[in-house]
């Protein structure tokens, strides 16, 4: 595979390797994990990163004593909302040239965007959170459609921070018990899929008022 493609496994599934991690960088997992959840959060090119795995691995090895459990409660929670930001000003500073001269974003789509993040864009920033890949489009999205700044760093902290505490501390609590460790794929498949209801919920309501 070679050490660029090794490197990239490693990166990729950093909450298989997390153990190994935390054994060959000690302290500097910190910094590994802090830049994992930014460049997963903040860039549209990286929605690959492992996010809700990995912040329920970390939290179950908080548990048995390797790692602080405030500590990365509050990198972590610095990641992701440092990330959505700069998804926004990417979005905001990169969006209207991507859609003027781009033969596959029209014109149109910006003002859809724009109008749906002025009805709805709270409740998405916050959402998208628990939802793998629309998380890190989310905000790139919310920068194109140039929603309120000030309205989307209220929305990002709050569904940054719900969004590491539940992960981090779900994985502290229940990581450890054995039918949650062998069945993690599973349990983070049904977290993502309740928060997921209620905007569903929403829109069925919507489609059959109208």
């Amino acid at each position: 595979m070679g050490i660029i493609g090794n490197i990239f496994e490693i990166f990729t599934h950093l909450d298989f390797y997390l153990g190994e991690i935390i054994k060959q960088f000690g302290v500097y997992t910190y910094f590994i994990l802090f830049l994992t959840i930014f460049l997963e959060t903040g860039l549209v090119l990286t929605p690959f990163l492992p996010g809700d795995s990995l912040i329920f691995a970390i939290g179950a090895i908080a548990a048995k004593g390797f790692l602080n459990i405030f500590l990365l409660f509050l990198l972590l929670s610095a990641a992701a909302i440092l990330g959505d930001t700069v998804n926004y000003y990417l979005g905001s500073y990169f969006g209207d040239k991507v859609f003027s001269r781009s033969r596959f974003f029209k014109k149109e789509y910006l003002e859809k965007t724009k109008q749906f993040y002025k009805k709805h864009g709270g409740k998405t920033i916050i959402i998208a959170r628990f939802i793998p890949i629309v998380r890190t489009f989310a905000p790139f999205v919310a920068g194109v459609g140039k929603m309120n700044y000030l309205e989307f760093l209220g929305f990002n902290v709050v569904g940054g921070i719900l969004w590491v505490a539940l992960f981090l501390f779900g994985g502290y609590y229940f990581g450890t018990l054995p039918i949650v460790k062998n069945n993690l794929t599973l349990f983070i498949f049904v977290i993502v899929s309740l928060s997921i209801i209620p905007p569903l919920i929403e829109l069925i309501k919507r489609k059959i008022i109208k």
